[in-house]
């Protein structure tokens, strides 16, 4: 029966038992990443799903590879669509795509990993991106650049000429410090358009 539909044993104690370790230190190492960094760092809860989501699916193909003769060309042009996903819903910010190929990378770097990678080897580069993402996200909080889509009301400040006074309003307005303004779209109908405004939050005051 199994020899109809393709397989050839309802289960390989040995090969699962290694899938299922490997795919536990490759969530660990991504939840390192997207827990620890990234939602404590931005607090965005709508990517993280999306982050696994793509490490889980990354890790099993690429691991499942491994078993298969399969062209290289093939493989590489299958995560290379990985790699340039886009969803038309939504734009995503630099910064949140760096997130995504971060997880992809580590998906396929601890599924194709063979014998001759030692378990030292294999936990050193997990080691060495998790401490990069760390030690670049550890900069003060008041130095980042950060993004905001924003509806605004004020078309009259749109202009190339008023460029100094609608960012006087968008930081009075925000409580940040505006440091560039794009317009992503416009409605005439409603006078308004929505920006997506680059920031820098501003230190607290600490209160005596």
């Amino acid at each position: 029966m199994l020899e109809h539909i393709g397989f050839q044993d309802w289960i390989d104690i040995k090969d699962f038992t290694k899938l299922a370790f490997r795919l536990l230190i490759d969530v660990s190492f991504a939840a390192a990443v997207i827990q620890g960094s990234y939602k404590r760092v931005y607090g965005k809860n709508e990517y993280p799903f999306t982050y696994y989501a793509f490490n889980i699916i990354t890790f099993t193909v690429c691991f499942l590879l491994r078993k298969v003769p399969t062209d290289l060309g093939f493989a590489l042009g299958l995560f290379a669509v990985f790699g340039v996903l886009r969803y038309r819903t939504e734009q995503i910010g630099i910064r949140d795509l760096t997130y995504l190929f971060i997880v992809i990378g580590i998906a396929i770097l601890n599924a194709s990993a063979n014998k001759k990678v030692s378990v030292a080897e294999l936990a050193l580069v997990n080691g060495a991106i998790i401490g990069m993402v760390f030690v670049l996200e550890a900069a003060p909080a008041g130095k980042r650049e950060r993004n905001r889509r924003v509806t605004y009301d004020n078309l009259e400040l749109l202009r190339d000429s008023n460029l100094l006074a609608l960012h006087e309003d968008l930081s009075t307005r925000m409580g940040v410090d505006v440091k560039r303004v794009t317009v992503t779209r416009t409605d005439l109908l409603r006078d308004t358009a929505e920006l997506m405004v680059y920031y820098i939050d501003r230190p607290q005051e600490k209160s005596a």
